[in-house]
């Protein structure tokens, strides 16, 4: 490979460093392992390892390492620390799909990273970039590369404004990278070059040996948390509208929403015993696990919960399933009511999005907490407890501090939910109005 330049100014460094076991995601936030199934514990870290990355190829192949999943459609920054080019934070976003956007989004995407950087006290010495889309039906790799050029060039310009050279800004479609840095065609040729085999790199080796996994792809993991398709998704709606007509009258007062908080509560209870006696099938695949957890919950049950959850305090104290052998569980319970969140509720989906994306986050899977917290994000974009989870998980903050204060509020609160063992003996509670079991 030859010695990049960069238009912003500024010498290479020797190599691009990455530690392991903590990767560092965005922010300073480990991960290791998948709480996430409910399969039993992270992989045991067995120490540091230091990975040299000296090549376009080897940064391709590190970034799916390095964000724990593989992403789509996406923007991804690097900061690079010191000679040696040890990586920093990252930041992804998507690609917006109109140039027009592409000014303002290059610079957000340098004033992130700058910033997230610094307020972990070191500036970036130099910035990798990584543009992630594949093609559609009748395009090819080498054309979204030259499309999306104009915004590589954008962001390297609006870094180097901010005094952070860009050494490598690659494309990465269809299979193959290309670099939009070296000019020699001899080893970064025009029609790209094809990415090495999942598992077979250093890179994949040393995660291997760090017990570190790859989640699959962005739009793989949203798609767990998406809402369901039909025909489950009328009768979803269904149950919504009719729970809703019941339930919204009687929370219009003091003692009424007491009573539908404990309820849910005490609801909610049951479902977490009914997950912990269900899991997961360790050979299955995660959309048969979701199919599965979609069978343990009937239509009035999901409708009962995603409402009850709209209240701030129920949320709250949901919440409070958080550690330990609770984990799997609960974010498996709250990806399979963020799924029922179908057609006029897709705004309900805040809530166990959030939920979903602070058990991650407090079980060290950060890049499920990130994509479910992004989803919250989307879903309404002023949803406070989703920015401020967001923005601990950003800046790297410890979970530990917000576990202390759920700990401290369940000693000393009332919490229903500990009170109602699961009494039903089937997956699902049948629904009275049409006796559908749910859709298992």
């Amino acid at each position: 490979m030859t010695q990049h330049s960069s238009e912003s100014g500024g010498t290479e460094p020797d190599s691009p460093h990455a530690r392991f076991p903590h990767v560092y995601d965005g922010d300073g936030s480990r991960h290791h392992g998948d709480p996430g199934t409910g399969s039993g514990p992270a992989p045991e870290c067995r120490g540091p390892v230091d990975v040299s990355l000296r090549s376009p190829a080897e940064l391709a192949d590190a970034l799916p390492y390095l964000l724990g999943f593989y992403p789509d459609d996406s923007i991804v920054a690097v900061s690079l620390h010191g000679q040696r080019g040890r990586f920093g934070g990252r930041f992804r976003i998507g690609i917006p799909e109109s140039p027009d956007d592409w000014p303002a989004m290059a610079s957000q995407v340098a004033e992130c990273l700058d910033v997230s950087a610094t307020s972990h006290g070191t500036r970036p010495d130099g910035v990798l970039i990584f543009l992630c889309q594949d093609p559609g039906p009748d395009s090819t790799g080498r054309e979204v590369k030259d499309r999306l050029q104009p915004l590589a060039q954008r962001i390297r310009l609006a870094c180097g404004e901010l005094e952070m050279p860009v050494y490598e800004a690659l494309c990465i479609s269809d299979g193959r990278y290309f670099s939009y840095c070296c000019p020699d065609t001899r080893c970064c040729v025009p029609e790209g070059n094809p990415l090495a085999q999942p598992g077979t790199s250093a890179m994949a080796a040393a995660a291997a040996y760090a017990g570190l996994r790859v989640h699959g792809s962005l739009r793989e993991m949203e798609q767990r948390l998406a809402a369901l398709g039909p025909p489950l998704a009328h009768k979803q709606e269904k149950a919504l509208d009719s729970v809703g007509a019941a339930l919204v009258p009687r929370m219009l007062t003091q003692e009424g929403r007491l009573t539908v908080r404990g309820e849910t509560l005490a609801l909610a209870g049951r479902l977490m015993s009914r997950f912990h006696q269900t899991p997961p099938q360790g050979s299955s695949s995660p959309m048969a696990q979701d199919a599965q957890d979609d069978g343990l919950l009937s239509h009035k049950e999901a409708a009962s919960m995603i409402l009850g959850l709209q209240d701030r305090r129920t949320r709250d104290q949901a919440a409070e399933w958080m550690e330990g052998l609770d984990i799997g569980p609960a974010l498996r319970l709250w990806r399979a009511l963020a799924r029922r969140c179908v057609g006029p509720y897709g705004a309900h989906s805040a809530a166990p999005l959030t939920l979903a994306g602070w058990v991650a986050w407090s079980g060290e899977d950060g890049p499920t907490a990130r994509v479910a917290l992004s989803m919250a994000l989307r879903a309404d974009p002023d949803y406070v407890f989703a920015q401020l989870l967001q923005q601990a998980c950003n800046e790297g903050l410890d979970p530990e501090l917000l576990r202390r204060c759920m700990r401290r509020g369940r000693e000393t609160g009332d919490h229903p939910s500990r009170e109602h063992p699961d009494q039903t003996p089937h997956p699902a509670e049948t629904d009275e109005e049409s006796g559908d079991p749910g859709p298992a």
